[in-house]
């Protein structure tokens, strides 16, 4: 296995340039473009599902918190949703050719293993125009197969921003890496229902990991569940649960009277 590098070697000033175009501009063309090239990929290949993506709120700032496993939980995340997302992603990932796409397509650099402020300046600056930030809550890729542990980054991002934050769990991208033996492991992303904190200017480190502690707690129950139950019985209880919240929403009027 492939060791990971933490710190980028390259000063913070060779990034402005692409905090500069998120902080400013929305994704462009690139992003349909790359959406369009690798969503037949994920649905036939992955056979990719998604669960409750009404958690999604359809306007206003919001963060996404994923776990993560793979370099494509990025594209998982995204494919089903019809609001455009901006990634915080390791600036590592930004070198020639694929930085272009990077550039145009959302994503913004943070240096791992730094005090990288520009990130969250980004971060907030996506969510003050009612957009969309995806930020992984362990910060980086798991790479045993299991879930990680909370990062501060996270909740001082949700105390920071006062957005609400919606808890996601994907399952099946632990298992990514195995197209090199073509095998194409089942994914399903299920987005749990949105949790907000209350505004904190300045948080602490301890107030923003346990703000960060107590999301991964949704995300890693939702994921258990997901995993324990598999797709098939996720989908039913997911559905069961909307079906119930419609009934319930029902002027008493309208429903049924007993026999």
């Amino acid at each position: 296995m492939k060791a990971q590098v933490y710190k980028d070697p390259r000063p913070a000033e060779h990034f402005d340039r692409f905090h500069e175009r998120q902080r400013t501009k929305r994704p462009n063309w690139m992003y349909e473009f790359v959406r369009l090239l690798l969503t037949p990929y994920l649905l036939i290949f992955y056979r990719a599902r998604c669960i409750d993506s009404h958690n999604i709120p359809a306007e206003g700032p919001v963060i996404i918190a994923p776990n993560h496993f793979s370099f494509l939980d990025h594209f998982f995340v995204a494919v089903y949703l019809r609001r455009k997302v901006q990634f915080m992603a390791k600036s590592q990932l930004f070198k020639w050719p694929m930085q272009v796409v990077y550039h145009n397509g959302g994503v913004f650099p943070v240096r791992r293993g730094h005090h990288d402020e520009e990130a969250f300046k980004t971060a907030h600056a996506v969510l003050a125009r009612g957009d969309i930030v995806v930020m992984y809550a362990e910060a980086g890729r798991s790479r045993t197969g299991e879930l990680g542990k909370p990062r501060h980054g996270i909740g001082r991002l949700a105390l920071e921003s006062g957005a609400p934050v919606v808890p996601t769990a994907i399952a099946g991208t632990e298992r990514a890496r195995n197209w090199k033996r073509l095998q194409f492991p089942k994914v399903t992303i299920q987005f749990g229902e949105p949790l907000k904190f209350e505004r904190v200017e300045e948080p602490t480190k301890e107030e923003a990991q346990a703000a960060s502690e107590a999301l991964f707690a949704r995300i890693r129950d939702l994921h258990t569940r997901l995993v324990g139950e598999g797709r098939k019985d996720a989908v039913r209880r997911a559905r069961d649960a909307r079906r119930a919240a419609r009934e319930h929403a029902e002027p008493a009027g309208r429903r049924p009277v007993d026999a």
